[in-house]
């Protein structure tokens, strides 16, 4: 299980321009540094007229692959600040290249520092971090007069109505957050009464929006 586990949802690119240099930043959400080794040079090979194709990514539940690039940029100018923002932001399982279109204007070591991670700061702040949280799938199964008090009493909470089926009875699969599995049983006492079937699936990581602010 990945509890805990900060990453991003899907696949982003945006673009910001810096005296006249194009920065694209496209980030990727990759469980493996194969998978990232082959997102980078994806975005080599789809730009392969560009200057620079400078690369970061982190991989595994602790960090612990970590690798940047700078391609052929002045040392530690490119990869580096790249990663850094990751890391700022507790992001795992994510590969990031940044692509440098130069513009004729010199940005200097400083410049391309900030110009690298504010690339990498905007394509994140646009894509959004997740949180993976472990989950456990329920189905409640009941008799259909009981299923309009419960789907009004279900609406004003944060369980996660999956899907619903019908057939002699109504049957409800629903995600609840493992730690509120027993906040979950008593709502469903209280709202049935007890009169219901549970069956309890076997756990899994869901992925919920992460907002706060990354650590100074």
């Amino acid at each position: 299980m990945a509890e805990g586990l900060i990453t991003i949802k899907s696949a982003h690119e945006t673009e910001i321009v810096i005296n006249k240099s194009r920065f694209i930043a496209s980030i990727y959400p990759a469980e493996t540094e194969e998978e990232a080794k082959a997102f980078i040079q994806s975005k080599k090979k789809e730009h392969h007229d560009a200057t620079h194709n400078c690369s970061s990514y982190i991989i595994g539940p602790t960090m612990l692959i970590q690798k940047a690039n700078d391609d052929g940029e002045p040392s530690g100018t490119a990869g580096v600040p790249m990663l850094e923002v990751l890391k700022k932001q507790q992001l795992h399982n994510v590969v990031v290249v940044v692509t440098r279109y130069f513009g004729g204007i010199k940005l200097g070591a400083g410049g391309l520092i900030r110009a690298y991670g504010s690339a990498v700061s905007q394509v994140i702040k646009e894509i959004g971090r997740i949180i993976l949280l472990d989950a456990i799938p329920f189905e409640i199964t009941l008799d259909y007069d009981q299923t309009g008090r419960f789907e009004h009493e279900l609406q004003q909470t944060d369980y996660q109505l999956v899907d619903t089926s019908y057939t002699d009875k109504v049957t409800y699969t629903i995600n609840v957050i493992a730690s509120e599995e027993d906040n979950f049983i008593s709502f469903l006492n209280e709202v049935n009464q007890g009169k219901y079937d549970l069956t309890k699936q076997d756990m899994i990581a869901l992925p919920f929006p992460y907002n706060k602010e990354e650590e100074r």
